[in-house]
């Protein structure tokens, strides 16, 4: 048995990281004559945050045998832990673009995968703000963007309010006017991620944690060709073990396009540049939630700003901020920024008092725009983009990535399957 088959990946605890606890699988140690071997595998997919597990479900669902391979020792330890734990309404993005078109379908099908497999959600709403008169006419443009984007009806178009009406649902918040979001929502990304791996696994997915792919080769390279096991993508673990792969879909978050560009065949040209901006939280001290929901500001270039969101559990935390950095591991959390998130927060809710904020934790979104950039879209990159067979990139997966998981899951089983078809 080769050292990726194993692996124990059933055997589960659970200890708190941030708002969402990554799951831990222990793996029996490899033995010597393991090292360096090749393995046939059909399908694998690299990366074990939420849209990794996503993306292995949707494969195994449709038949296919899947690897789900993860470098640390436990699934969504990254990103996937460290963020808002919010399920968007779709309110925010481009028309047509993939960040659009995937958050509201992604949104729709989570609620009813959440209700499906019992994970823990709440469709609380969010209350967007406009603190100054000059802010209202942003709100405009929001709304215009969510009806572009498909958000209508009762249950999803957004209602503007004044600010007396934005009063009665939420007392505690000072604003000029507001848009109230009934569909957006909170998750238990925990559970959610538990789910997804159970129903993976169900459909005869295997997880192998622990296992780093540090390259590879591609689209008809010598290496490929002559491994001896077939297959169209070949790659290689830490160890020194190889996989001779029909299908790859790189799910890696930071480090896809590092990855991207460890594959020999791949066109460097559809490789995009990896960016980094650190999102600080800090949480409510001393008291319970003041608001029934989600509060958020107007949106920046690089974030949506210093947010108000309510756990499941009740408890209030805000932020991220944006913070640009070159290291994607760099999440400890600096207290110093405390004052600048007294004064985003004061802005929406006055009351905050002196001293009732106590740092959180901190993520890392993986971008592909820089400082300075307007902020791009999603990149899903199959073999009719970049030309290489049985290959599927996903690049820049940050917010809204949760909410989108399952519609770019399902959009990465479609990229296959035209191929297959050609």
């Amino acid at each position: 048995i080769s050292l990726l088959r194993e692996v124990t990946a059933r055997a589960f605890r659970r200890s708190r990281l941030g708002p969402a606890s990554p799951l831990r699988c222990r793996r029996r140690a490899p033995s010597r004559r393991s090292a360096y071997m090749l393995e046939r595998v059909q399908t694998a997919v690299v990366g074990g945050g939420v849209v990794g597990l996503a993306v292995a479900r949707a494969l195994s669902r449709s038949g296919r045998e899947v690897l789900l391979l993860e470098s640390e020792s436990l699934t969504g330890s990254g990103t996937s832990s460290r963020n808002s734990e919010v399920v968007h309404a779709g309110i925010y993005y481009t028309a047509g673009s993939l960040k659009a078109r995937a958050c509201v379908e992604g949104r729709r099908a989570l609620y009813s995968f959440c209700e499906a497999y019992a994970v823990p959600y709440s469709r609380c709403g969010k209350l967007l703000v406009a603190t100054e008169e000059g802010e209202l006419a942003q709100l405009d443009a929001v709304a215009e963007k969510a009806r572009a984007n498909g958000l209508s009806g009762s249950g999803e178009a957004l209602v503007r309010l004044t600010s007396a009406e934005a009063a009665r649902l939420e007392p505690e918040v000072r604003c000029v006017g507001a848009l109230h979001s009934p569909s957006t929502g909170i998750v238990d990304s925990h559970a959610l991620m538990t789910a997804l791996l159970a129903d993976a696994e169900r459909h005869g997915a295997t997880l192998a944690l622990g296992s780093s792919v540090v390259g590879g080769e591609c689209g008809g390279s010598d290496a490929v060709a002559g491994c001896g096991a077939g297959g169209r993508v070949l790659l290689r673990t830490a160890d020194g073990t190889q996989l001779a792969c029909d299908e790859v879909v790189n799910c890696a978050g930071h480090g896809a396009p590092r990855l991207a560009a460890a594959l020999g065949g791949m066109p460097r040209s559809h490789v995009p540049a990896a960016h980094f901006a650190k999102g600080t939280y800090f949480a409510l001290s001393g008291r319970p939630s003041p608001f029934r929901g989600l509060v958020y500001p107007l949106p920046q270039q690089a974030g949506l700003g210093v947010h108000a969101t309510v756990d499941l559990a009740g408890r209030c935390r805000f932020g991220p901020d944006v913070e640009w950095t070159s290291n994607a591991e760099d999440v400890q959390v600096d207290p110093t920024r405390a004052a600048a998130f007294y004064a985003e927060v004061r802005k929406y809710w006055p009351d905050l008092p002196d001293g009732g904020l106590v740092p959180d934790y901190a993520g890392v979104r993986p971008k592909v725009s820089g400082r300075g950039e307007p902020s791009a879209d999603f990149v899903l990159s199959g073999p009719s983009e970049h030309g290489v067979a049985g290959l599927v990139h996903l690049f820049g997966i940050e917010s809204p990535g949760l909410t989108a998981s399952l519609a770019l899951a399902r959009l990465c089983v479609e990229s296959l399957d035209r191929e297959s078809v050609r």
